[in-house]
């Protein structure tokens, strides 16, 4: 009988290792944006992108997975491999650790022994050979080859339900592994259970424990044709809960051959229950239409795609253009289900009423190009994002610092989504509670975990009291301004003049003498001694976060007039940050922070700190040294193959930077509702706006030699200001840039 069949074993994930090699795919398309995306874009190198089928901020992310636990392998996949053992359902775009992966299935046109032990990829009985001549992926959409079963696998999905299409070759037996035991990377799985419900339809859950360290996902899963056998690892067979070590909840479902060489099977999740998990499916209408569901996918992206069009006619500058636009919306992910519920991590069971709540919040990259883009490209998801992260600060009292499928995981410094949440207030955002929003601001700042401790004992963090100390004061610096501008915008003038005034602990750490933010003692005078600034040492014993003083010492984008005064003036200032750019890209120590990439002298594109630096220029009376970094930027740092990004893509923000670069605009402080203006590299580009109005930006004359700005209008007047306001550009209009190859050192410096 294959009713109520049920496996439960609690088990322990197996670490995997592997094989290499590198190129580009070919895409069929028609669609006009569709046409130059290129989900291949970042898998290779430090990029750590997934080449699956998702849709814009989707729950799930169906995609392949190659079965290595190593840094490049992150999302589960790397462009040098050439070995997959499965496709799983969620996944992380570009993160520096890897989790996820879950649910792991996987088509086999024979019978495998799932009682083998596996202690490596190598063990793995249904793993595959495949080749990237027989691998496609476009937004929505995702086709793989599979050598060793000669199975073609495509992928598409809907926002909470995945779609798989399995074509076998004639003749061959029909089945596939679901495999819940499966793990890489940090994840361990505690708890699986699979349930047989019926000749069409299994269900089950995986609880594990990693970067996340309480997930829970619930799944049910329906094929379009009816289980005719089933096979799982003998150990289960005898339903032996405690032998957790020795096996792992897995079952291989076998298919009538003789009834088509096609299998479909769709897929939804669920944090929270299994029933919740059928009804996600049951808000899905499509059936087995694969073509449909695909179809579907894709005009969902060519919609998301076409808020920024650009125009030019160097199709590989469309290409990393769409492709980094494209990135910008796989995160963050739907979390909540249809009904609204989602669970935390301490196994409450929340209700998103009136809006969509989301998770993989990857705040201390985000806040900085990736959460202002989204007020442009998606506002409608902002508030939504915000009321995500005021839930969370319901459970645990303060703000989110990085979230991973509903659990807090502490990673990386300060609490970036203060700056989110200003930010999208100063621009007009009302969807979320401001003075809840404000308080959960102010409680965040005013409490003594994480190092606030010291913070308020001190004025900045002493290194004598915490690694990364230097790091962690500008960024904590940097989010007491952006409460103060709350609290300036809802009237509460004695908490505006308190934080304004904490937000100036930069001045603590910068030594004028040499220009680089030093670890001070708690005397208040003596700096870290030996100091060399182009060492690195990774996430210990340091006071900069991956990365050196070099990289740390220009974090102070919400005071930049005093920022420069203090190091003596805009000639000393812009003279230092130049040297930046043209020092030797040596870096020093023996545990050098492998996020230290894309390196031009000592600025390193690869990592987040360095991507507001070269927009310093235009504070510093030099505009034209802006244009020209940018620039340089914009053509070194980016490219079309895999190995097309500087770093990790960090959940958009690597793609965020080059989408506002390439236009000629960035949020160098992104709470303050401004950009400021660098280099655009395209003829025009439009942003589609709500009420039908766009903004256009044209560069004439632009080229790759033509890179600087010789004169401005806006909306037909001259326009002389290396900034403009989001509200400027809300409003509608055209900014019109004559660009030449010799800098007008005159534009831009009378207003700062």
């Amino acid at each position: 009988m294959l009713k109520n069949y049920t496996l439960l074993l609690f088990i322990s994930g197996m670490l995997l290792a592997c094989n290499k090699d590198e190129k580009k795919s070919d895409l069929l398309q028609t669609d006009k944006e569709l046409t130059y995306v290129d989900p291949f874009i970042g898998t290779g190198g430090h990029g750590h992108t997934y080449p699956g089928a998702t849709v814009p901020f989707g729950m799930l992310q169906v995609t392949p997975v190659n079965g290595i636990s190593k840094w490049d392998w992150c999302s589960g996949y790397h462009y040098s491999d050439s070995i997959v053992v499965g496709f799983s359902h969620l996944a992380l775009s570009g993160t520096g650790i890897g989790d996820l992966n879950d649910i792991l299935v996987m088509p086999v046109n024979k019978k495998v022994d799932l009682s083998k032990e596996t202690k490596g990829r190598d063990d793995v009985p249904y793993k595959s050979a495949y080749s990237h001549k027989n691998e496609k992926a476009a937004p929505g959409y995702y086709q793989l080859y599979l050598e060793d079963h000669r199975v073609n696998v495509e992928l598409t999905t809907a926002q909470r339900t995945a779609l798989h299409k399995y074509t076998f070759k004639e003749g061959d037996d029909q089945s596939v592994v679901v495999d819940l035991g499966f793990a890489i990377n940090w994840d361990k799985p505690l708890q699986t259970h699979i349930e047989i419900e019926d000749d069409h339809t299994i269900s089950g859950y995986r609880h594990s424990t990693g970067w996340a360290k309480n997930q829970k996902v619930f799944f049910v899963m329906k094929f379009s044709k009816p289980i005719v056998e089933f096979n799982q690892n003998e150990k289960s067979l005898h339903g032996v809960a405690d032998q957790s070590a020795e096996g792992t909840t897995a079952v291989q479902l076998f298919f009538d051959k003789d009834s088509g060489s096609e299998l479909k099977a769709k897929v939804s999740l669920s944090s929270v229950s299994i029933v919740n998990a059928k009804e996600n499916m049951k808000g899905y209408e499509e059936g087995f239409d694969f073509e449909k569901v695909r179809a579907q996918a894709g005009n969902i992206w060519e919609e998301a795609l076409s808020r920024i069009s650009v125009e030019t006619p160097v199709d590989s500058l469309k290409t990393i253009f769409y492709t980094a636009l494209y990135h910008t919306q796989v995160a963050p992910v739907t979390f909540s289900d249809l009904n609204g519920e989602f669970r935390k991590e301490n196994d409450s069971i929340e209700k998103a009423n009136g809006y969509t709540a989301y998770s993989t919040l990857s705040l201390w990259d985000t806040f900085r190009a990736e959460n202002p883009l989204l007020t442009l490209i998606a506002p409608d998801k902002v508030s939504d994002i915000i009321n995500s992260m005021l839930a969370y600060y319901d459970a645990r009292g303060v703000l989110p610092v990085w979230t991973l499928y509903g659990n807090e995981t502490n990673t990386m410094t300060g609490y970036h989504s203060i700056p989110v949440i200003a930010d999208a207030y100063l621009k007009g955002f009302k969807g979320f509670d401001a003075e809840k929003a404000f308080r959960a601001m102010k409680e965040t700042m005013m409490q003594d975990d994480r190092g606030l401790a010291y913070y308020k004992e001190f004025g900045y963090i002493p290194y004598t009291s915490l690694d990364e100390s230097v790091t962690i004061t500008l960024e904590y610096a940097y989010d007491d301004w952006c409460v103060a501008q709350m609290a300036k915008a809802l009237g509460k003038e004695e908490d505006y003049e308190f934080f304004m005034k904490r937000s100036e602990a930069f001045k603590y750490l910068l030594d004028a003498e040499t220009g680089f933010m030093r670890g001070k003692s708690e005397d208040g005078k003596s700096w870290r001694e030996p100091f060399d600034p182009k060492h690195s040492n990774h996430r210990e014993h340091t006071d900069y976060t991956e990365g050196n003083a070099w990289q740390h010492s220009w974090f102070v984008p919400h005071n930049v007039e005093k920022f420069v005064a203090l190091h003596g003036g805009e000639e000393v200032f812009a003279q230092r940050l130049e040297k930046l750019f043209t020092e030797s890209s040596e870096i020093t120590g023996d545990n050098v922070s492998a996020d230290i990439s894309g390196l031009i002298g000592q600025y390193a594109h690869g990592n987040e700190p360095s991507h507001h630096i070269a927009y310093l220029f235009n504070k510093a009376g030099k505009p034209w040294r802006t244009q020209y970094w940018v620039n340089h930027i914009l053509k070194t740092q980016y490219n079309t193959t895999p190995n097309g990004l500087s770093g990790n893509e960090d959940c958009g923000q690597m793609s965020a930077w080059y989408v506002f670069s390439s236009i000629g605009l960035y949020p160098m402080n992104p709470a303050s509702a401004e950009y400021e203006i660098g280099s655009p590299i395209f003829e025009k580009s439009t942003i589609s706006l709500p009420g039908g109005k766009s903004f256009e930006i044209f560069a004439e004359n632009v080229s790759d030699t033509n890179i600087y700005i010789q004169s401005a209008t806006l909306n037909g007047e001259v326009f002389n200001r290396t900034g403009i306001s989001h509200d400027t550009i809300l409003k509608g209009g055209q900014l019109h840039f004559i660009m030449g190859s010799e800098p007008n050192k005159d534009w831009g410096v009378e207003a700062k």
